[in-house]
């Protein structure tokens, strides 16, 4: 068994694939129309389509995409914050901080599927360790084994 793609139903399949270009700098890896992958292995599927698939109507389904959620991680966090700032985005929370350091994200995509946006752990590992914290207190800060910032430190 091997997960292929992640499948987004959406209603407005141009409207959705620019956001996940504009906001979150993915590209098109195939284009079927009512079905579009996207960098990472995203799927997006028009909704029509997905419900026939299933054989229901759409009004059937009733989905909410407030129940799940899609992770990306960043390196450059401070600047895809920033970035946000200057896009129409409707936030689930804005930039905040997690007990192990990590800042993170989260924000609505057009049809309601929650997506977040964290900082790679190894970027917060350094963070901590930029600003003079011990590997030792840095890996008790992020509840990581010391070998974890060890490795991060190469």
């Amino acid at each position: 068994m091997k997960l292929k793609n992640p499948l987004l139903a959406v209603t407005d399949m141009e409207r959705s694939v620019a956001f996940y270009q504009t906001v979150l700098g993915l590209r098109k890896t195939m284009d079927f129309g009512a079905n579009v992958t996207l960098t990472g292995g995203l799927s997006l599927q028009t909704c029509e389509s997905w419900a026939a698939f299933l054989g229901k109507a759409p009004e059937e389904l009733g989905w909410s995409g407030k129940v799940s959620e899609i992770y990306f991680e960043e390196e450059n966090f401070d600047a895809f914050a920033e970035k946000l700032r200057q896009l129409d985005i409707h936030y689930v929370h804005p930039v905040k901080e997690h007990a192990w350091g990590q800042r993170v994200v989260r924000f609505y995509d057009p049809d309601g599927h929650i997506i977040e946006v964290g900082e790679t752990m190894k970027t917060v590992c350094r963070r901590f360790l930029d600003v003079g914290m011990t590997p030792e207190q840095t890996a008790e800060r992020m509840d990581v084994p010391l070998k974890f910032v060890r490795a991060c430190m190469r």
